[in-house]
C-alpha cells in the first residue's frame, strides 16, 4: 500500500471520528462570512432542465449530483439479495421513514397554532416538510457499519426511497401544503406539482443509478483502491453545501436573532429526530430483530438526506430563506444524534460481547 494512500485513510479515520465539528465549523463560517457560499450558489455553469422553468447550473448542484454519484459506487448488489428473505422489515423501514416526520409536522401544526407569530409557523412546518420529503441519507449506511449494523438493510432502506421518492415527496409537500397558509401553502403545492419530481430524478435519483451502472461496469476490485479517496472527497463536499447552502439563511437569522423562534426550532428538530430515530427502534421490537437490523433501521429512520433538501430550498424558495432554518438545525441535531447513537449502541455492543465489537 502506497505512502499516500495510507495518509488519505488516516485522514478519512480522522475526519470521520470528529465530522460533526466540521460540520459546525461550516455553520459558524457560514454565518459570519457568507460571501464566497452566496458565490459558489450565482456561478453560472449553463442551464438545466426545466423546474418547472430553466434553472442555472450551479456549483451546490454538481456537488450534490456527486455525492449521490459517489454514493452508487458504494452499492453492493450482491449484499441487496439477502434483503429477499426478510422484506417486511425493509417495507416497514420505509413506512417509518415517511410516516414519522409527517405525523410529528401534522402534530405540530396543531400545536404551534397557539404560537402568536403566524409566519414563524408557517416557517417551521415548510422547512419540516422538506425534511420528512428527502430520501434517506446516503451517509446512513456508514454509520450503521460503524456500528456493526446489517450494512444490507440501511442500503436497501437508502435506495428504496430514493426509487420511491418521485412518488413520496409530492405525497409529503402535498399534505403539509394543507396545514400552511398563504404563500407558504402556495409554494408547497406548486413544487409538489411542478418541481420536485424534476429534481429528485435529475438530482437525485440519476446520479445513484449511474454510479451504480459504473460500479457493476468497472467492479468492486477496481473501485476498491480509490474507496478512501471517494470518501475524502465526500467529506470535503459534504463541507462545502453545508457551508453554501447555510450561507443564505444564517447571516440574517444572526444579525437580528430572534432567540424565542431560534430555541423553538432547536426543541422541535431535536425532538423529531428522536423521534424518527426512537421509531427505528420500536420497529426493531415489533419485529424482534437482532442487534445489526435494530442499528439499521435506527440510523435509517433518523437520517435524512438533508443536503438535497437544502439545495432545494434554496431554488424554489429562494423567497423564503427562513425556510431553511428548521433543515439547518435540523441537519445539525441529526449528526449529534447519530454520533450519540453510535456511541451508545457500541458501548452496549461491548458489553455483551467485547470479541466481536467494533474497534
Amino acid at each position: 500500500m502506497s505512502p499516500v494512500r495510507n495518509a488519505v485513510e488516516a485522514a478519512v479515520h480522522i475526519i470521520h471520528r470528529s465530522f460533526i465539528w466540521a460540520t459546525v465549523g461550516a455553520y459558524v463560517l457560514a454565518a459570519v462570512a457568507p460571501q464566497i457560499g452566496i458565490w459558489m450558489r450565482n456561478v453560472d455553469l449553463g442551464r438545466a432542465l426545466p423546474f418547472p422553468h430553466q434553472v442555472v447550473l450551479s456549483l451546490p448542484l454538481l456537488l450534490l449530483a456527486s455525492l449521490l454519484f459517489n454514493a452508487g459506487l458504494g452499492v453492493n448488489l450482491r449484499e441487496l439479495k439477502q434483503l429477499v428473505q426478510r422484506p417486511w422489515v425493509l417495507l416497514s423501514g420505509v413506512v417509518g421513514n415517511l410516516a414519522t416526520p409527517l405525523v410529528g409536522i401534522l402534530g405540530l401544526s396543531v400545536v404551534l397554532g397557539f404560537w402568536n407569530e403566524s409566519e414563524e409557523v408557517q416557517q417551521i412546518l415548510v422547512g419540516l416538510a422538506l425534511v420528512a420529503a428527502m430520501p434517506i441519507a446516503g451517509a446512513s449506511p456508514a454509520w450503521a457499519q460503524n456500528a456493526n449494523g446489517n450494512l444490507a438493510l440501511s442500503l436497501g432502506l437508502v435506495l428504496l426511497t430514493t426509487a420511491l421518492s418521485p412518488l413520496c415527496t409530492p405525497m409529503v409537500l402535498h399534505v403539509v401544503g394543507l396545514v400552511t397558509i398563504d404563500d407558504y401553502s402556495e409554494d408547497l403545492h406548486e413544487l409538489a406539482s411542478n418541481g420536485a419530481v424534476a429534481f429528485l430524478g435529475t438530482w437525485v435519483i440519476l446520479p445513484s443509478v449511474l454510479g451504480i451502472l459504473t460500479q457493476w461496469a468497472l467492479g468492486e476490485r477496481r473501485l476498491a483502491m480509490g474507496k478512501p479517496y471517494v470518501k475524502l472527497f465526500n467529506y470535503a463536499v459534504l463541507v462545502s453545501l453545508t457551508y453554501s447552502n447555510a450561507s443564505l439563511a444564517l447571516p440574517k437569522a444572526f444579525a437580528n436573532p430572534d432567540l424565542d423562534f431560534l430555541g423553538m426550532i432547536g426543541v422541535i428538530a431535536g425532538a423529531l429526530c428522536l423521534a424518527a430515530f426512537g421509531a427505528g427502534y420500536v420497529l426493531s421490537r415489533v419485529f424482534r430483530t437482532d442487534h445489526a437490523d435494530r442499528v439499521s433501521l435506527m440510523f435509517g429512520l433518523g437520517m435524512n438526506n438533508n443536503g438535497a433538501g437544502l439545495v432545494l430550498a434554496s431554488m424554489a424558495l429562494g423567497d423564503h430563506p427562513e425556510v431553511m432554518l428548521p433543515i439547518i438545525f435540523y441537519n445539525l441535531v441529526q449528526h449529534l444524534m447519530a454520533a450519540s447513537v453510535d456511541h451508545v449502541l457500541l458501548r452496549q455492543l461491548r458489553q455483551k460481547s467485547p470479541a466481536t465489537a467494533a474497534p
